[in-house]
């Protein structure tokens, strides 16, 4: 007979490493916006201060999830093989980086700091693209899934903090809409692999339906705050400040809601069948075929 390994939910990451891909998210997409401020001219060091405050706090959940915890050094020695390494090279040089441009509040080195945090988020992106064995976190679209909705709780953050300005808007919009389309990709993706079902269902069920609502429901109300701000000739005023606040909040709880279910929910591993099985006895130590 053959023999099959029936595809189970895996337990070695629970909610403290899916934190850690919501702080290094949020973070990445805070410091993302503390550049684009810089930029401008408009103030950025409380936001890169948020940022790396997110990126920080993730990797402390991390470390608190290992049984040994001094034994997180060892994760610098594989930086050939292994993208949990580079996450933890660059973020050795992100985070003092990102403090001397808080202290002096210097423009270019913001900048590289956004350079650093995109590295940064595209490490974790690649940490789940690398398990091989989980269906849900193989697939190729979740690159730019992690990647999009890294920048939209970024930007979502960004807006509760009170910057309603039309140019955040509208970067709060975009980058609602290519989550969005990040995500449909995903789920296109996850429903044409036959070894996903599973988490697929995950995926349907009502605290999911509750996550996708939250998504819509921030996309509207950023979409609805920047046609009140653009009628109003760009003065943020009424309804449109708590609207953005709103669809802030939304943008980014949903995407907490979403890594949370993917890294605890949806990581299933792939059925396994074994064609042949080994053997006892006269000729022993042979796997006899089907």
């Amino acid at each position: 007979m053959s023999q099959t390994a029936t595809s189970r939910r895996q337990r070695s990451w629970d909610l403290r490493a899916a934190g850690n891909f919501i702080g290094g998210g949020t973070g990445a997409g805070l410091i993302a916006m503390a550049a684009a401020a810089a930029v401008s001219g408009a103030p950025f060091r409380l936001a890169l201060a948020l940022g790396l405050g997110g990126v920080a706090a993730g990797l402390s959940l991390v470390w608190l999830e290992i049984g040994k915890p001094w034994r997180a050094f060892n994760v610098f020695f594989h930086a050939r093989t292994s993208w949990m390494t580079r996450e933890g090279m660059v973020a050795i040089v992100l985070i003092p980086v990102g403090a001397i441009a808080i202290f002096t509040a210097n423009v270019p080195a913001a900048l590289f700091v956004a350079l650093l945090a995109a590295g940064f988020l595209f490490c974790q992106a690649r940490i789940l693209r690398a398990a091989r064995g989980i269906p849900a976190w193989r697939q190729e679209q979740i690159v730019t899934l992690i990647l999009a909705t890294g920048l939209a709780e970024g930007s979502g953050i960004f807006l509760i903090a009170g910057a309603s300005a039309t140019r955040w808007l509208v970067i709060a919009l975009f980058a609602a809409l290519l989550r969005e389309a990040a995500w449909l990709s995903y789920r296109a993706g996850l429903a044409a692999t036959p070894q996903a079902a599973r988490s697929l269902a995950v995926f349907a069920t009502a605290p999911a339906r509750l996550v996708r609502a939250a998504q819509l429901a921030g996309l509207a109300a950023i979409a609805v705050a920047l046609g009140i701000v653009v009628m109003a000739h760009g003065v943020p005023s009424g309804v449109a400040v708590p609207l953005a606040w709103i669809g802030g909040a939304m943008a980014a709880l949903s995407g907490w809601g979403m890594k949370a279910l993917l890294i605890t929910r949806a990581g299933f591993t792939r059925a396994v069948i074994l064609p042949a099985v080994p053997t006892r006895g006269k000729g022993g130590g042979h796997a006899r075929p089907v």
